[in-house]
């Protein structure tokens, strides 16, 4: 039951780490108070009190590529989605690398 807590909060983590990207995307050139930027940076500071969190549960070596690299993941996803940007399959090959190694890094935790 705690694995599965532990997984949840770090998939919030992702989550809201990729929002804040997407927002700071969405403010980016408008007004450094607008509501894109500072819903951004509440995402940003949400994910940040939660990381503190899985610190107290997992190795600094573990945390931190696993969130970095689900992150970029999530972020991509979200930005193929939701910007409609075009992702070329280098980049998701490149994405795809990350991910094994983050399976990897997760993997060697349980050892």
């Amino acid at each position: 039951m705690e694995n599965l807590l532990l997984s949840g909060l770090i998939l919030a983590i992702v989550g809201l780490n990729a929002l804040a990207q997407v927002l700071f995307k969405f403010g980016a050139g408008n007004s450094f108070l607008s509501a894109y930027l500072l819903g951004g940076v509440a995402a940003y500071g949400l994910s940040t009190v939660i990381y503190i969190s899985i610190l107290s549960k997992f190795n600094l070596s573990v945390a931190y590529p696993v969130v970095i690299g689900l992150t970029v993941l999530a972020t991509t996803v979200a930005s193929a989605l939701l910007l409609r940007e075009k992702v070329s399959l280098v980049n998701w090959t490149g994405i795809s690398l990350i991910v094994s190694g983050v399976c990897a890094v997760a993997y060697g935790r349980t050892l």
